[in-house]
Order: C-alpha cells, then structure tokens, then sequence
C-alpha cells in the first residue's frame, strides 16, 4: 500500500458539491482508501484566464494500485463530472492531480510525480501541512 495525496479543486458551478461528490466517487474505486482531507481553501486562479475563484484542498489515500491506474481512475471521475480539456488552465467542474504517490519518483509525458508546481501553489503547502506531509 502507498500513502497518497491528491489535489482537488473547482471552479465552475457548485464547486463545492463538485468536490465532495469527487471524493465520494474516489471512495469508490477498488484499491483507493480515502484516510483524510484537508480543509476547503478559496484561492484566486493561477492563470492568465479570467476566470471565478476556487475551492481547492488534499485528500490523502491509501491504495494498492499503481500510479498510472490511479492516474486513470482521477481521469475517469474528472470526466464524469464534465470536466473539458481543452485549454490548458482553463476554468473546471473538477480537477484531481497527484501530488505525491509514496516515495515513487516518477517523469514521463502524461505523469510527473512528485507534482511539478506544489511549492508553487500555497493552498497545496497549506493542505499537505495539515495532513501532516510537507
């Protein structure tokens, strides 16, 4: 089992709603443990793009599965709540990034683990400090 933690943010619609049905979701895939999450935190966007503030926070899991599966998983439930890739740092329902998966070191096109921007974003530190990781 690996200690994991997730990124979670929304800022279309009820992004609150967006986040917890998220997690309720994540409870659900084999493999996955949701232990804890961090508190809720409204941040200003990160982005050139006018766009609404956002709900963002950490869920720490326990999983047995790999980190490109879980990959899958976030992918799978990002899209289940309409979340469009199209231009990158553009407003969404619902975003889950792997921030850390156990000790793994991982750099390839479609993954990079640990996240490349958690010392860049204060609501990550703020979360993981919370859960104890950081």
């Amino acid at each position: 089992m690996a200690t994991c933690y997730i990124g979670v943010g929304s800022n279309i619609g009820d992004r609150r709603k967006f986040i917890d049905s998220s997690i309720e979701e994540l409870r659900k895939v084999r493999g996955v443990s949701v232990r804890r999450v961090s508190s809720i935190y409204e941040t200003l966007p990160v982005s050139d793009i006018p766009q609404g503030k956002y709900l963002n926070g950490v869920i720490e899991i326990e999983t047995s599965i790999g980190p490109r599966s879980l990959l899958k998983e976030l992918n799978r439930i990002e899209r289940a709540f309409d979340r469009i890739r199209t231009i990158k740092n553009a407003a969404r329902t619902i975003d889950l990034d792997i921030l850390y998966y156990g000790d793994e070191n991982i750099e390839d096109k479609d993954l990079i683990i640990p996240h490349p921007r958690i010392r860049e974003r204060e609501f990550v530190l703020k979360g993981l400090r919370e859960l104890g990781k950081g």
